[in-house]
């Protein structure tokens, strides 16, 4: 299992989400531009300490992810506001990829086109979206809990 964020805007959610990929032995793929530097450097002075216990790959454009998905034949799963099926309702695969967009945006209409599933976290009705760190710590215990993922 991977978690991809799509050109991320807020560096705490960033920090958050790979010290989650950290306990858990979860690879990070980070897809730029991203709205902060986001260096190895950046990460530690924003008190990442965890860094070194991620393996994080960058990608510099949504087509070098894109390449890089089709030579490792993963299925992405892109999760949104705008999806119609929930979430719990998916069957997860060791080999997928999480993708959570921009905090501010989301991701580009052709990234929607591209991604094999889109989910949503069911909330109240009137309210706009979960955190992207929450959503991805939801997203990965559902899917570690249904692929039986151990963080070694």
């Amino acid at each position: 299992m991977r978690i991809a964020l799509y050109h991320p805007d807020i560096p705490q959610n960033a920090g958050t989400i790979l010290r989650l990929c950290a306990c858990f032995g979860i690879e990070a793929h980070i897809i730029e531009p991203a709205g902060f530097p986001a260096t190895d450097r950046a990460f530690r002075r924003a008190g990442m300490d965890y860094l070194d216990a991620v393996t994080m790959k960058r990608h510099r454009s949504w087509l070098d992810f894109e390449a890089w998905r089709r030579i490792e034949r993963s299925r992405l799963v892109l999760f949104t506001t705008a999806g119609s099926r929930s979430y719990l309702d998916f069957v997860y695969r060791t080999g997928d990829v999480l993708l959570f967009g921009r905090e501010s945006a989301g991701v580009a209409p052709e990234v929607h086109a591209t991604a094999d599933a889109r989910l949503r976290i069911p909330m109240r009705k009137g309210l706009r979206s979960l955190n992207v760190a929450v959503a991805a710590a939801m997203a990965v215990g559902e899917a570690m809990r249904q692929t039986k993922h151990s963080a070694q």
